[in-house]
This record gives C-alpha cells, sequence and structure tokens, in this order.
C-alpha cells in the first residue's frame, strides 16, 4: 500500500469475517484525475460510440440491402430488423444488467463486447434475411448490455467530483459513432473499385474492427474496487486501489504525497441480493428515485424521437431537400448533440444536478416549441430549420446524457447495473416503439398543424422531466456513491 494511504482504515474483516471495515470508496474519490482515468474513460465509454455507428449504418445501408445482388431484403423485412436489434437490445441489457450486478462489472463489460465484436462480425456474412435478423438481434443484445456493465464501472472508478462532467461527456461521443457510420456507408457505397453486393459487408465489420481494438484496450481496466468490497473479496479490492494509487502518483510531477482518504464505511459482505430485496429496494425503499429515473429516461427518449424519426422526412417533404443532400444537414444536427454535453458538462458538477438537469429539460422543451410553432407558420427555410434543431439538441443531449446520469448514481451498487437495465428498457420502447408509431402517422398526413402538435407532445413531456427533477431530484454533485446511496450490505446507524 503506498505511504500516503491512511492504514488504519483498510479493509479488514469483522466478526467472524461477516463485515468489513473499507474507505476504498474515499481513496478512489479523493485521486487527482490522470491518464489512468481517461484510459478507463475511453476504454469503456466507446460503447455509446459503437451504439451510434451501428444505429447509423443500418439506416445507411438500407436501400444496398434491399438490392437483389446483396441480400433481397424487403420494406417490411428492413422494418422488422430494427424491431428485432431493438427487441435484442433491451433483452441484452435486463440479462447482462442482473449479472453485471450479480457477476461483477469486468466480467460482464468483458463479455457484452465480445458478443457485440462477434455478432457484427457475423452480420458481415449474412446469406438472408433470417441470418441477418438473428445477427443483428445478437449484436443489439451486446449493446444493449453494455450499457449496464460500463456505466456502472465508469461512476464506480472515477472521482464524485467529476462524475457528472465525465459522463455527459462520454455519452456525447454517440454523435461520433453516427457520424462514422455515415461517413463509411458513404465512402463503401460510392466508389469504382469495390462492387456494392460486398461493399455492405465491409461496411458492417467496421463495428467488429473497432470492438477488437477496444477489447485489447479493455484488458487494462481492473474490476470495480466498489462491486469488489461488497461481493466479499476485500483483499483483491484492496489490491486493485494500491495499484491506481500507484500509477497516479506516479504521474504527479512535484512528487508530492496524495491527500489522506477521510471516511469508511462497514459492511457485511454479500454474494448476491435476491430478487425480492431488489423489488423492494426499488419499488419501496428507493420508489421516489424509481419515479424520477423512469421520468428522465422516457420523456427525453420520446422527445428525441420526435424530431429524429421526422427529420429527414420534414425536410424532404416540407423544404424540398435532395435526398443526396441530407447527410449535410445530418452533420448540423449531430453538431450540436456532440458539443452540447462536453460544454455544458462541468455546470453539472458545479451549479449541480438538480438545477441543470431540471433547466435543460425545460429549456429544451420550450425552445422545441417555439420552433414548432415557427415551422407551423412557414416561418423557416430548410437551413434555419435544421439550425434550429441544432440549437435545441445542443441543450436537449445534454438532458438526454444526464437522464443517465442519474439513474447510474442515485441507486445503492447492488441493483445499480439492473436499475439501469430497467429504465433504459423504459426510454427505449418509448423512444423506439411508441415514437415511431405515432410521427409516422403524423407525417404521412402532410398536416403542418398535426406535426406541430405532435411536437407539442414531445416538448411538454421535456418540460414534464424538468418539473419532476425541480421536485424530487437528488442533488449528487461531488458526492460519493456511497453517500448518495448507501449500499444495502451497509451497516444500519
Amino acid at each position: 500500500m503506498p505511504a500516503d494511504a491512511a492504514p488504519s482504515a483498510r479493509s479488514a474483516p469483522r466478526e467472524r469475517g461477516e463485515w468489513i471495515e473499507t474507505n476504498i470508496p474515499a481513496r478512489l474519490d479523493r485521486l487527482p484525475w490522470r491518464r489512468w482515468h481517461t484510459m478507463v474513460v475511453i476504454s469503456l465509454g466507446i460503447t455509446w460510440l459503437l451504439d451510434g455507428l451501428e444505429g447509423n449504418l443500418s439506416g445507411a445501408l438500407a436501400g444496398i440491402l434491399q438490392r437483389p445482388d446483396t441480400l433481397g431484403l424487403t420494406d417490411a423485412q428492413m422494418g422488422l430488423s430494427g424491431s428485432i436489434y431493438l427487441l435484442g437490445s433491451v433483452t441484452g441489457a435486463l440479462v447482462f444488467g442482473y449479472a453485471t450486478d450479480r457477476l461483477g462489472r469486468k466480467k460482464l463489460f468483458s463479455v457484452t463486447l465480445m458478443l457485440y465484436l462477434g455478432a457484427t462480425a457475423a452480420t458481415a456474412f449474412s446469406w438472408n434475411f433470417v441470418s441477418f435478423a438473428l445477427f443483428r438481434a445478437l449484436t443489439g443484445a451486446g449493446i444493449g448490455g453494455e450499457y449496464a456493465a460500463i456505466n456502472s464501472a465508469i461512476d464506480e472508478l472515477i472521482p464524485g467530483r467529476v462524475r457528472g462532467h465525465a459522463d455527459l461527456a462520454i455519452n456525447s461521443s454517440f454523435w461520433v459513432g453516427a457520424a462514422l457510420g455515415s461517413m463509411a456507408a458513404l465512402l463503401l457505397l460510392n466508389n469504382s473499385w469495390l462492387s456494392p453486393s460486398f461493399s455492405w459487408r465491409f461496411a458492417f465489420a467496421i463495428g467488429a474492427i473497432v470492438g477488437l481494438a477496444v477489447l485489447t484496450m479493455r484488458r487494462h481496466v481492473p474490476e470495480s474496487p466498489r462491486w469488489l468490497m461488497v461481493h466479499g473479496e476485500p483483499a483483491e479490492a484492496e489490491r486493485i486501489v494500491d495499484d491506481i494509487e500507484r500509477q497516479v502518483s506516479a504521474e504527479r510531477a512535484d512528487g508530492s504525497p496524495l491527500p489522506p482518504a477521510e471516511g469508511t464505511i462497514r459492511l457485511r459482505r454479500r454474494h448476491r441480493v435476491p430478487w425480492g430485496e431488489i423489488w423492494r429496494a426499488m419499488a419501496h425503499q428507493h420508489r421516489q428515485r424509481s419515479l424520477l429515473g423512469f421520468t428522465l429516461m422516457v420523456t427525453q427518449a420520446f422527445f428525441y424521437n420526435a424530431v429524429l424519426f421526422t427529420f429527414g422526412l420534414v425536410l424532404l417533404r416540407y423544404y424540398h431537400v435532395p435526398a443526396q443532400r441530407l447527410p449535410l444537414y445530418l452533420v448540423l444536427l449531430a453538431l450540436g448533440n456532440f458539443l452540447g454535453p462536453p460544454l455544458m458538462g462541468r455546470l453539472f458538477d458545479t451549479v449541480g444536478r438538480r438545477t441543470m438537469i431540471a433547466a435543460t429539460y425545460i429549456l429544451s422543451g420550450v425552445l422545441l416549441a417555439v420552433t414548432s410553432w415557427m415551422f407551423r407558420e412557414g416561418m423557416l427555410t430548410a437551413f434555419t430549420q435544421a439550425l434550429s434543431w441544432c440549437v435545441i439538441f445542443f441543450v436537449a443531449s445534454a438532458a438526454a446524457s444526464s437522464a443517465y446520469l442519474t439513474v447510474s448514481e442515485i441507486f445503492p451498487l447492488e441493483i445499480r447495473a439492473i436499475a439501469i437495465a430497467l429504465f433504459y428498457v423504459c426510454g427505449t420502447f418509448a423512444g423506439g416503439v411508441f415514437g415511431p408509431a405515432l410521427f409516422g402517422y403524423l407525417v404521412g398526413t402532410g398536416s403542418r398543424e398535426l406535426l406541430f402538435r405532435g411536437y407539442l407532445a414531445g416538448a411538454a413531456a421535456m418540460i414534464v422531466g424538468g418539473v419532476v427533477e425541480a421536485a424530487i431530484g437528488v442533488d449528487a454533485e461531488g458526492r460519493s456513491l456511497e453517500s448518495i446511496a448507501q449500499p444495502l450490505a451497509a451497516e444500519d446507524d
């Protein structure tokens, strides 16, 4: 153990090995940000980029996959494959979310990445609709499982004082993946040296190549010491924290010791949490927080879908933008989404969670309502419409990212991953099932008035999310995870 750590607070068995007392959370939270933390964030946070990549690849390749010299998919089969990918993602989130809490963060973020890597590589070798749909389902399961595993691990490894900023910046990488997917598809499908009958296979292989590189990086990411200390392996948790401290200390230019770790927590060792206890914790002990997480995830998902599902159709139908120019407008939209979380992220750690989450939710709703009124009145051009959406999503992207941040930090350690999975599923169904059905109908009517009303519904949902946050939000900024939500295994005071 480094000389600057407090030996009196080391994890030690108590009462016949049933209890342990540890200062591991305090030791992790007091560390200065160094290269080790950056490595962890990049290695684990790449999931959002992969999700953006996968989502955009399928849309960009839709036309090619319907050709008779490729898979010859029909419109119905393309739509069904998207639904199957969605079903795979929610199933993977639930199955791997529970397994992450039961078996550990590192095991599962390795398993889910390998599943994604193998499935997306297999997609490149699809030979008919059935094989394509199966491999897309498995790809979705890997991505869905990744969310629970990596968000748990990141929050438990990075210092509490920068947790908000780091999480929001990570989430914005989704739009980097979306841009990469679009550019890769354009490059592979518009060249003279590669036949379209093969180019789509190379496009799906991109995800596998990225995944393989990330798998190599993740070999250096340890198991969460917080998870280990609860699951009866305090010696291994100590070893990992000792190693992290050595790496961080080696980067201190002045050679000064790390600040002391203040505070300990006493825990009962346990290896599993029964489903009954999970239910009681979420439905009774933390009922208000469950309502908060559900509201934030569902409202942001519905809001996002209101614009993203209609984005291209609105520009084509109402502004007569040529189809080949749509990617240029997508870049503008993606830019706003990407820049919002990292530029506003520090405010979530300084001004505070409740204030910033409520403000970004409510402001996003107001901006969409104003822009929608201007759309109905015919006051916008194609460029000003896209620019308005860019401004809206500069704010809304930070708000949506804060929903994921919230559900990953307000529940006890033992149920953190399954909580993330459950609320991810709620948001995914709201954004991926109900939203497309509603807005598909509205766009199909060709009525600006009806679409305006649909946008108002999305705006109202976001404002409701902001009001709920203002009323029952959790002031989690700068606090350790254990002070936000005491572990179920913690000793009662």
